[in-house]
């Protein structure tokens, strides 16, 4: 068994739609997913299953579309991935609520920061699979775009913290 953690897109903070995490922790269990939890109403869940990551991610993937009725992307990582993503936090003077972490599908493209636009004191860096910002004067006031980050989920890095302790404690 592996554990894994899910991140939905844009689940009850706009955009897909309202989840309610009961649902989302039935929908888990009804796929075959075990020793499933959710950790705050924004569509993070965690669960163990013996499918890899492509299958886990497409059977909830499907099993939101038949929820929605549209398409909800589905960012998947391993217990350890999300341990190596707060690990390479590279804003650690940077308080946990103001760095994000912009999970993506596949490996930002070399020139992800080459289309930054509006930046003022706000810092980047690229990840494995994610793009690291830190917001030092706070996330509200900022008129960041990050293109390259657009189809990803963002998620601050004491929520990832959290979701990898809950994730390695079922690994």
């Amino acid at each position: 068994m592996t554990a894994y953690v899910a991140l939905l897109r844009a689940v009850n903070v706009g955009g897909t739609g309202r989840l309610p995490m009961a649902e989302l922790r039935a929908m888990c269990v009804e796929v075959g997913f075990g020793e499933v939890a959710t950790y705050i109403a924004s569509g993070n869940v965690v669960f163990t299953s013996d499918a890899d990551e492509v299958a886990v991610r497409d059977a909830l993937a499907a099993r939101l579309y038949t929820y929605f009725g549209k398409a909800c992307p589905v960012f998947v990582r391993t217990a350890a991935q999300m341990a190596q993503v707060r690990a390479a936090n590279p804003f650690t003077d940077t308080p946990g609520k103001f760095t994000l972490v912009s999970f993506l599908e596949s490996a930002p493209l070399p020139d992800a920061l080459d289309h930054v636009r509006f930046q003022r004191t706000e810092r980047i860096a690229i990840g494995t699979r994610e793009i690291y910002i830190a917001y030092p004067d706070g996330m509200g006031s900022s008129k960041l775009q990050l293109p390259a980050a657009a189809t990803g989920t963002a998620r601050n890095i004491n929520t990832v913290a959290k979701l990898a302790d809950l994730a390695l404690a079922r690994d």
